[in-house]
């Protein structure tokens, strides 16, 4: 944890001598840094939450020049990202690396990046140190000058000084603390350079809408619309840096706010939502293609791992690498054309627009439970009815295509659910549940039907090719046995989903 004060221009740093295991205080070293902030004309990139600035000077342990992006935080927040990200700068005045510029496309939406501000830094660096010579922190004292750009030329000057433990624990900072402020320095709030060169308030975490007491239906709605918007925007900039599960993660969100502008048309009137609902069942194919490629491939190998190796005959597993290897790497480009079109930024403005100034029906005004269990319903009993439907299916082609239809609906029923939960509590999460475990079920159904298909298709190559066909075969068959015991368990997952839905769920309203 890092302590920042506010310091008054002429008033000394207190000594530092006597704070808990302090033996000794080397320095000051001095360094001069200089950091120049890039946003679009309006500052898309500040009001989201990030900044994009070029170091030069002492910054970055002396690494030299470099481009230091931090992603807004909900962008941090995709469990396998990393805020920060850092590339090598070349002379100044350069412009902004194409690989920067694109990963905050879902904030500029392609406006220009331009300098905004520039904040020169002279700074005395401290160590304290214990008897024995090791570091138990830094102490930084900041003279900073800024300077905006833009319309108008602002300067502004402020003083800074900063603790960050490297050695010592909690005691030391507690101490420090006591002591700096007893020395007339101020704990400053959130420190951000960028907020004070522009002269405003430091953009706060984004938050999700707040809900309280008997919310109106459209306020719940909006709420997890609003919720998914911003993690669609979070996800952009992991799939582009081809983090592990991005795409499946930003594919569901791209489906859950189909399916909450489908299931809410008493909220949200249906003309009125028709064009995004095309515009992002657009986006989930372009990404489905992707994530179908990277499930199917694993697919396929796990079950060859577990062949034994006696009837695992010919190059079996380099057969399959070379079948998904050109399709994912085509279907990789297919994802970053289509972030990279002006279609995808049209469709974040449209999905802007709607949460912005939503049209909002008059059902939108009464309360949340008299209007969403309705919806939710309707969801479940959609689901009920493909259900039956499959099971009236014949055995084969038919019916793996009725389950298919059947997983879709209780996705749609699952996400209508989890979207009311805020309103009707447990009985909507309980159902959530139930329709995830259908989902899930029919979801490796549909893997094992796939691979089946696409394990006859690559025997018949490496047959074509004079290799040995046989394992396919034993892949086939195992994926047909797979997908018949799926059919099973998906009738059990049933039973225990209607069990519940039928209750809480009826058929009227």
């Amino acid at each position: 944890m890092e302590l920042t004060y506010e310091a008054v221009p002429g008033v000394p740093l207190p000594s530092l001598d006597g704070l808990p295991r302090v033996a000794a205080v080397s320095g000051p070293e001095i360094e001069t840094l200089a950091a120049e902030y890039y946003d679009t004309e309006d500052l898309r990139l500040f009001r989201a939450g990030g900044t994009l600035r070029r170091w030069a000077g002492g910054a970055a342990g002396g690494a030299g020049a470099q481009w230091q992006l931090e992603l807004p935080g909900e962008a941090a927040r995709h469990e396998a990202a990393r805020r920060e990200v850092r590339v090598p700068a070349g002379g100044p005045g350069g412009p902004v690396p194409d690989e920067l510029a694109c990963l905050v496309r879902a904030y500029t939406r392609g406006a220009a990046l331009r300098p905004v501000a520039r904040v020169q830094t002279r700074r005395r660096r401290m160590t304290l140190r214990d008897a024995t010579g090791a570091s138990l922190a830094e102490v930084l004292a900041d003279e900073v000058t800024a300077q905006t750009f833009g319309a108008s030329t602002v300067l502004t000057r402020w003083n800074e000084v900063g603790v960050e433990p490297t050695g010592g624990g909690p005691r030391l900072l507690r101490a420090a603390d006591r002591h700096l402020r007893d020395g007339g320095l101020r704990r400053a709030g959130r420190s951000v350079a960028l907020a004070r060169a522009l002269g405003a308030e430091p953009p706060r975490p984004r938050r999700a809408r707040r809900l309280a007491g008997r919310p109106a239906a459209g306020e719940v709605v909006l709420a997890y619309l609003d919720a998914q918007a911003a993690r669609l925007a979070s996800l952009d900039a992991a799939v582009r840096r081809d983090l592990p599960d991005s795409v499946h993660q930003m594919r569901v969100t791209t489906r859950r706010l189909r399916s909450a502008l489908q299931s809410f048309p008493a909220i949200l009137p249906e003309p009125a939502t028709r064009h995004l609902r095309g515009e992002l069942r657009w986006l989930g194919a372009v990404l489905g293609e992707a994530r179908d490629g990277e499930v199917l491939s694993e697919y396929l190998l796990t079950q060859l791992a577990g062949v034994p190796a006696e009837l695992a005959m010919g190059p079996v597993r380099a057969r399959i690498r070379a079948y998904f290897a050109p399709r994912e790497g085509s279907a990789r480009n297919a994802v970053l054309q289509a972030l990279d079109s002006g279609r995808y930024v049209a469709m974040l403005d449209e999905l802007d627009r709607l949460l912005g100034d939503p049209p909002l029906t008059a059902a939108a005004a009464a309360p949340a439970d008299e209007i969403l269990p309705r919806a939710v319903a309707r969801a479940y009993r959609r689901t009920r009815r493909r259900m039956r439907r499959a099971k009236r299916a014949a055995a084969g082609p038919d019916r793996d295509v009725a389950l298919h239809q059947t997983r879709k609906a209780a996705k749609r029923a699952r996400y209508a659910a989890e979207a009311a939960r805020p309103a009707l509590g447990r009985r909507a999460a309980r159902l959530a549940d139930r329709m995830k475990a259908v989902q899930s079920v029919l979801g490796r159904h549909q893997d094992a039907v796939n691979a089946r298909a696409l394990a006859r298709e690559i025997g018949v190559q490496a047959h074509l090719a004079g290799e040995n066909a046989f394992s396919f075969g034993l892949l086939y068959e195992r994926a047909d046995q797979d997908a018949r015991r799926r059919q099973d368990e998906a009738s059990r997952a049933w039973k225990r989903a209607a069990r519940h839905g039928g209750r809480a769920w009826p058929a009227a309203g």
